[in-house]
């Protein structure tokens, strides 16, 4: 699983735990779905799972920050710079994916340029917009944490038993769709 997938996986993670209680009415049409309740009890599970999740796996990131020896930044902005990547990106197309908040986002983005992490620019074509990209510094340490999650992947695919990464990855993505969909049409 490489950066990118695991940084999907996780912003997955994200939206499923924003959108989870605003779903549930939605959910309770499927009364007549041939499970039933079970349907709607796997789907609650479920629900708390993804916000648990998302919790472990920034606690994940605190640990592989404090192996790193890394102090500046928490793992909410690691997990940003990460979704960054190598890209260069308008701060609105940042917040539109809906990885982040506005507030907070502006918050973190703030401190990782005034930690050396990000650089901000205004855009050459549009000067209302601000362009950022990771630094020196911020590659170097989006490199050391993409190792750190190959480590974790194949910890994954080592363990027993050994969770299908594919089938989990291909069930999200149909949730986030389904969710989106829900979000934008009210179907």
């Amino acid at each position: 699983m490489n950066r990118k997938d695991f940084a999907g996986l996780y912003n997955s993670l994200r939206l499923f735990r924003h959108i989870g209680a605003g779903f549930t009415q939605l959910i309770h049409k499927v009364g007549s779905h041939p499970k039933g309740e079970k349907v709607v009890e796997d789907y609650h599970e479920m629900t708390r799972l993804i916000e648990r999740l998302h919790r472990r796996f920034l606690d994940v990131l605190r640990t592989e920050l404090t192996l790193l020896e890394i102090t500046d930044i928490n793992a909410v902005q690691a997990l940003l710079l990460a979704n960054i990547g190598d890209e260069e990106i308008n701060v609105r197309e940042l917040m539109s994916r809906g990885y982040y908040q506005g507030s907070n986002a502006s918050y973190n983005l703030k401190k990782l340029v005034e930690m050396g992490y990000l650089i901000q620019e205004k855009s050459e074509r549009d000067r209302r917009a601000t362009m950022i990209r990771l630094s020196e510094k911020g590659l170097s340490l989006i490199k050391q944490l993409s190792e750190a999650e190959d480590k974790q992947a194949n910890m994954l695919a080592n363990s027993n038993p050994a969770p299908d990464l594919e089938v989990t990855r291909k069930a999200l993505r149909q949730i986030e769709r389904v969710w989106t969909d829900y979000i934008q049409y009210g179907v």
